[in-house]
């Protein structure tokens, strides 16, 4: 049965709209905590478009799960998490112009500055996970990196517009997904789940972790935040 990370982000995305004090994404936080998730992730983008400094320090003295900061392996960045020194830091490919984080991590072609910021954070005993698409290179070369996880990005599943389509994407992931464990890896998934898909992903043996955001801060405009959560760790322990 795999974890399941809450991501807080678009609650942030909210209060920003109005550069205001609420919705405070720490009481998301929490409230995903009384509704069962076993992490809290965010992501602090180098634009900080939702996320901000103090919503990220406060977590850090408030969540009581695992803390995950998902960042861009980038000095300021890095020098962010080391103070901080969240539970474990997943670093992610970030793009000004994206809506959300389009795709996995390039370690081949951006392999010294990932093993850079992995050998600092790793240093300060802090986990490292590594967002990748689902492919034998990319994980590979993540292992190679030294990290402890990799997170395959779910995106082309759940993007899939056919039956026989998101088939494909399924097995391609248990295929990397029985890959990853060979190389001694942890593994995570996570990008577009929603309530209706995530069952299958949940399903596939040796995944220890799944990331969910913007799927259940929706349903959580409707039913609350701890609801919300409840019924999304329903569904991953099936």
């Amino acid at each position: 049965m795999p974890a399941l990370g809450v991501n807080i982000d678009h609650v942030a995305t909210v209060r920003q709209a109005r550069l205001t004090y609420e919705p405070d994404p720490v009481w998301a936080a929490v409230l995903a905590e009384l509704g069962g998730a076993d992490g809290i992730t965010l992501h602090l983008r180098e634009d900080r478009r939702h996320i901000q400094d103090h919503d990220l320090y406060t977590m850090k003295k408030t969540v009581q799960v695992k803390l995950n900061l998902e960042m861009a392996a980038e000095e300021e960045m890095t020098r962010i998490a080391l103070d901080v020194r969240p539970d474990q830091v997943s670093l992610v490919p970030e793009k000004r112009e994206e809506l959300t984080t389009e795709g996995g991590l390039d370690v081949i072609a951006n392999f010294d500055r990932v093993k850079n910021c992995v050998v600092q954070l790793q240093n300060a005993g802090i986990e490292v996970s590594l967002f990748i698409d689902p492919d034998r290179e990319q994980i590979a070369a993540s292992k190679n990196a030294g990290v402890h996880a990799v997170e395959i990005h779910t995106g082309r599943y759940a993007d899939a517009t056919s039956a026989e389509v998101q088939q494909t994407e399924y097995e391609t992931l248990v295929n990397v997904s029985e890959f990853t464990i060979e190389q001694g890896l942890k593994l995570h998934m996570g990008h577009g789940l929603t309530y209706r898909n995530v069952t299958r992903i949940a399903s596939i043996p040796h995944v220890s972790e799944l990331n969910i955001g913007h799927s259940i801060v929706s349903r959580a405009v409707l039913v609350g935040m701890e609801q919300a959560v409840r019924e999304m760790k329903a569904l991953v322990s099936i």
